[in-house]
């Protein structure tokens, strides 16, 4: 069994976001960049099926170089190779850009069963999964929180509103994680030892099949950052009584809020 995880390195949450001057961008001089938590819950389920059936697991990443660093520690964790498209940096990959990218390069790698993250937490676009799969031509399930592989066809939970659905789809498919899929496991002192030894390709997204008019057009321009609008100051509802209090609350509704 060939799986194919597809990885981002994306900022750690409790990072401190900061607009960089030229103010389409964030600054990335503090920034702690992890492994896109949904992706972790991807490289986990990889390695469950890895465990279960056979087979290798790949971990495919478009980003800048110091996007080795989350690739390594999918490696750590169990994947058996890496395959980094080094974009140096640029901010015109969108997502739709960056799928075209990531179907070109499975045209050199083999894989039955590829596996994303529902979203980015980063841009929270939701298009590189869907994308992928439209470009590959083959099925996709999204938001998975149960899968098993039987007989050439992969059976999948997904969550929707109220419930859950039960999706059949023969093989190669790809489908994306959501929470409660799995617990992704902690990278060992061999694991880390051994992934420094396993492969770990670097590619132009020339090397993945990009043509120079996919890289020139940029469908996505961001015009603009900005900051959320710091949150007013509470107010304290002064009174003797409960009913005092609640008649000046009803008031301030009124005559501030304006509201009632």
């Amino acid at each position: 069994m060939e799986v194919v995880v597809l990885l981002k390195q994306v900022p750690a949450t409790e990072s401190d976001i900061q607009i960089a001057p030229d103010g389409v961008s964030i600054s990335t001089e503090d920034i702690k960049w992890v492994v896109n938590p949904y992706d972790e819950f991807a490289v986990e389920e990889a390695l469950r099926i890895k465990e279960a059936h056979g087979g290798t697991v790949t971990i495919v990443s478009v980003g800048p170089e110091r996007t080795l660093e989350a690739i390594r520690s999918a490696l750590a964790m169990g994947a058996d190779r890496g395959i980094l498209v080094n974009d140096n940096g640029n901010c015109g990959y969108d997502g739709l850009k960056t799928a075209r990218i990531i179907a070109g390069l499975f045209k050199q790698i083999p894989f039955d069963v590829i596996i994303a993250g529902q979203r980015a937490v980063d841009d929270d676009n939701y298009q590189v999964g869907a994308a992928v799969a439209e470009f590959l031509g083959i099925p996709m399930i999204p938001m998975v929180i149960k899968e098993r592989i039987v007989e050439g066809k992969i059976l999948c939970h997904r969550s929707v509103e109220g419930g859950s659905a039960l999706l059949e789809a023969p093989l190669p498919v790809l489908f994306t994680t959501q929470k409660g899929l799995n617990e992704p496991r902690y990278a060992s002192l061999p694991g880390i030892m051994k992934a420094k030894k396993k492969p770990l390709e670097i590619k132009t997204p020339r090397d993945a099949g990009a043509d120079n008019i996919l890289l020139e057009t940029r469908t996505i321009r961001i015009l603009s950052l900005s900051l959320p609008p710091k949150r007013k100051a509470g107010k304290i509802i002064e009174g003797n009584t409960a009913e005092a209090k609640a008649a000046e609350l009803v008031r301030l509704l009124h005559e501030e809020a304006k509201v009632i």
